[in-house]
């Protein structure tokens, strides 16, 4: 290497904006290397809308290309790293093999779909984790409808129109509520549908959103049960078959949708580095590298961050962990070069957003609690905020959504096959030597 490189391994939120801080700082120290599996950032928390037909797929697939000024983008697989030589190996897209040396590294891998072991569910659930899921989903939920209005028997009737997701955490909240206003669009467009489309979400948490105040759950399941969304907490899926779930509480559901949005596990990869970690996570310090490996530094859903506001504890997997620890690495590896000083991560939450679709939404800005139209504003300026890029494509997404009908076709471009439920990832896997 001419000059010293930094190779940042995965493209989510911890990587993008790792590479986006050090661009700013280190570009003249050194090259900046982004390896990640497809060419572009995914703004993750838009995915529900896609689903629902709000707002188009590429929208909240931000180019690597031209976003990140002075990083070198190469698309591939990462499947190896040396630690001790210090270089990353990766496939190519058509399959040939490369390796990247690296003089510091970043392994933001991210995470997978949670499984549990319940029978049937990697068989017949499909998760809810990157694009290809969430345009999935729309197709499916439209197909579902348009065989429900088809169907001669009542009992077929309800079962394509009953959707049934699993997780009432964000996710699954948000995929809930804006599916509801999305099937009863697609209803009002099919007059000979005569059975209202039903959504049903389980926990077996005592209440949604259980992570967040309880003001904020106690707005969302108001919302969700005022849309007639089924909301059933202490229960979820014992079996899952072709035709429907049974449930932890007896009944048993029928249905041709599940919905798999019961949480993240980090990437399994992340165990075969041969480093310690815990509950799968990468064990990193409070500046975020790996310890005997000062080199090497972890963020995001891969990391097992200390957290310093809560001494004994490792930070959530979440989004707004994931872009503050991303930022921080490159402070972290600029200081290394010799600009400015290390830092470790503190964190202080400015407050959450949960947007559940129509003009509903809840949020707690500085701790103040938000519901309907000024809960929607704030949301929805966080997004446009947060997001790196396609901010006014978005913005006139939403303008469109609210003056015009959506368009209920399905396009037929993801097959049920192409998005199993074990491999479900926005992300990149990674195995180390």
């Amino acid at each position: 290497m001419t000059k010293p490189r930094v190779v940042i391994v995965g493209a989510g939120f911890a990587g993008y904006h790792a590479a986006k801080t050090l661009s700013r700082l280190a570009r003249n120290k050194a090259e900046i290397v982004v390896l990640n599996s497809t060419d572009y950032f995914l703004y993750l928390p838009l995915l529900p809308e896609v689903a629902a037909g709000v707002v188009e797929p590429t929208r909240i697939a931000v180019p690597l290309a031209g976003t990140l000024d002075g990083v070198r983008v190469v698309i591939g697989e990462a499947d190896h790293v040396d630690l001790q030589n210090r270089w990353v190996g990766f496939t190519q897209p058509e399959g040939d093999r490369n390796r990247l040396a690296y003089d510091r590294l970043v392994l933001a891998v991210g995470s997978v779909n949670k499984l549990l072991p319940i029978p049937g569910v990697t068989e017949y659930a499909h998760g809810f984790r990157g694009l290809p899921e969430a345009l999935y989903l729309h197709d499916h939920v439209v197909r579902q409808i348009e065989l429900a209005e088809q169907a001669e028997d009542p009992a077929e009737q309800r079962a394509r129109s009953t959707f049934v997701v699993v997780g009432a955490g964000y996710t699954g909240t948000e995929v809930a509520a804006h599916g509801q206003l999305f099937t009863d669009a697609l209803m009002a467009q099919r007059p000979r549908l005569k059975i209202r489309p039903r959504w049903q979400l389980l926990d077996i948490a005592p209440r949604v959103l259980p992570e967040l105040d309880k003001r904020m759950s106690d707005t969302a399941h108001r919302v969700l049960e005022r849309r007639g969304v089924d909301v059933r907490m202490g229960t979820s899926v014992a079996e899952a078959t072709a035709d429907g779930v049974k449930l932890t509480d007896g009944d048993y559901v029928p249905t041709c949708t599940l919905v798999w949005c019961v949480g993240v596990r980090p990437d399994p990869f992340v165990a075969e580095l041969g480093l310690r970690t815990e509950r799968g996570r990468l064990v990193v310090d409070e500046y975020l590298t790996v310890p005997g490996f000062p080199e090497v530094y972890a963020c995001g859903d891969a990391a097992a961050v200390p957290d310093l506001t809560h001494p004994g504890q490792i930070c959530t997997m979440t989004a707004q962990h994931a872009q503050r620890q991303g930022k921080l690495a490159a402070h972290n590896i600029a200081a290394s070069y010799g600009q400015g000083r290390r830092r470790p991560y503190r964190h202080h939450d400015l407050g959450w957003v949960v947007d559940l679709g129509g003009r509903d939404a809840a949020a707690n800005p500085l701790k103040l609690n938000l519901a309907g139209l000024p809960a929607k504003a704030v949301t929805r300026g966080y997004h446009l905020l947060a997001m790196p890029g396609n901010r006014a494509r978005v913005g006139a997404d939403w303008v469109l959504d609210a003056t015009l009908p959506r368009p209920g076709v399905q396009l037929g471009l993801v097959p049920a096959n192409a998005v199993p439920l074990e491999s479900s990832s926005p992300e990149v896997a990674v195995r180390a030597r």
